[in-house]
Parts: structure tokens; sequence; C-alpha cells
């Protein structure tokens, strides 16, 4: 048996595979406009600045690569 949230995102899986390849890109993009305009009303900031937050917080913990040390030196 299906839940309402299954038989909901299954509606929205099939409605993002309709859209054409462009659409979804731009869906894609428009999504995290609205994400990143929510992130910044949540912490007090300007859409740049929470944008830069956002950022900033997936690139804490990564590692570099080795070709990037490399250039860096």
């Amino acid at each position: 048996m299906r839940s309402v949230a299954d038989e909901l995102r299954y509606q929205d899986r099939e409605a993002v595979m309709r859209l054409s390849a462009s659409d979804r890109v731009a869906l894609a993009l428009s999504l995290g406009e609205r994400d990143a305009d929510a992130f910044g009303r949540a912490h007090e900031l300007p859409h740049d600045e929470a944008v830069r937050a956002i950022e900033r917080q997936r690139q804490a913990g990564r590692r570099p690569s080795a070709c990037m040390r490399a250039i860096i030196g």
C-alpha cells in the first residue's frame, strides 16, 4: 500500500520527467534560487551573502584534490 507522500512523490517525478532537458535545468536553477532566498530570510542575509554562506558550508570539511594541491603549491 502506497502512502499519500509516496503518491505525491511519484506524481512529481512523472511531471518532471515529461519536461524537456532545458526545462528541467531551468526548474533546478529556480528551485536553487528559491532555497537561497529562504535561507537568506531565515538568517537575515541578503541573497548574495546567503549564496556565499551556502557555498562555504558546502566546501567545509572537503579534502582538496591532489590535482588542486599540485596547482596551488
